[in-house]
């Protein structure tokens, strides 16, 4: 592949960050990763991020960024729908030490009991317990409940952001959801969240139990969908959220999507994976522990 401009420049300044990282030395000399408490915070992937790209190619790049934990949508052939061609994504993401932890988007718009369960369907072969649901029609909420009961898998409702009409806001969602089964949620995605004019960190510690799922983006504008940078170089307070998920005992992943640069995702998604571990780092924690 082609080192772009942007991709050199990019790249030597994340090595040069990486040098400043404090590092230790074993009895023989070596290097070694820099102590610290085992994360609480498991950071992760939204498949959606390489929807450009092949799952081959994708397993590639998450083993470049030490990155194992994923979030698989049906783009691509990333986890298909079929289930011969789903079994082989299964298996191809084992053989390489991928945790599938969570499936979505998922759209549940018909209240239709052969609909919603091939839905559910799908997530039991691939083995996860988290759906992130995307616009579910309120009047599927509780039919979605009854098979959320039967196959013991959570939903989590994703917030939209303004431009939807029912689920702008997590807190959106909790109004939806409070009286139901509580493996009934929400993912929250803090850009979305943030644009809809919801502090994202009240929002937290409104779901509480109810947070099953993290999308993790950075904007430079909290009213411009498209100002999303990598994180890091926005104004969306990283740690602070990482705090609040610790005091919640927040159990799920935090999974990068990075929407922007569809066609060269990985010098902002590096840079993404280098500022929430030395964030992490920073708050005494082995982001690799």
């Amino acid at each position: 592949m082609n080192l772009s401009r942007r991709n050199f420049v990019r790249s030597s300044a994340l090595l040069a960050a990486a040098s400043t990282l404090p590092v230790a030395r074993n009895a023989f000399g070596q290097l070694t990763e820099a102590g610290g408490k085992p994360s609480p915070i498991k950071l992760g992937l939204a498949s959606y991020t390489f929807r450009n790209f092949s799952r081959a190619q994708m397993i590639i790049w998450m083993k470049l960024l030490n990155v194992t934990g994923l979030n698989a949508k049906d783009a691509k052939d990333h986890l298909p729908m079929d289930p011969t061609a789903e079994a082989q994504a299964v298996s191809d993401y084992e053989a390489n030490g991928i945790h599938l932890h969570a499936v979505g988007a998922i759209y549940f718009q018909k209240d239709d009991d052969d609909d919603i369960r091939a839905k559910f369907e799908y997530c039991k072969r691939a083995g996860v317990k988290v759906i992130v649901a995307g616009d579910p029609a309120p009047a599927t909420l509780p039919r979605v409940e009854k098979f959320v009961k039967e196959y013991d898998i959570k939903i989590a409702i994703h917030n939209h952001g303004p431009e939807d009409k029912i689920f702008p806001s997590p807190l959106d969602v909790l109004k939806f959801v409070k009286s139901m089964d509580p493996r009934m949620g929400c993912c929250i995605d803090v850009g979305h969240c943030v644009r809809a004019g919801t502090d994202v960190i009240e929002a937290i510690k409104a779901a509480g139990p109810r947070l099953f799922n993290m999308h993790m983006k950075d904007l430079t504008s909290f009213t411009s969908k498209e100002s999303q940078v990598a994180v890091g170089q926005g104004k969306m307070p990283i740690r602070q959220i990482f705090e609040a998920l610790i005091q919640i005992n927040y159990p799920g992943w935090v999974d990068l999507e990075y929407e922007v640069h569809g066609d060269d995702p990985m010098p902002g998604v590096t840079e993404s994976f280098a500022y929430m571990r030395g964030v992490l780092s920073g708050m005494g924690y082995n982001p690799h522990a």
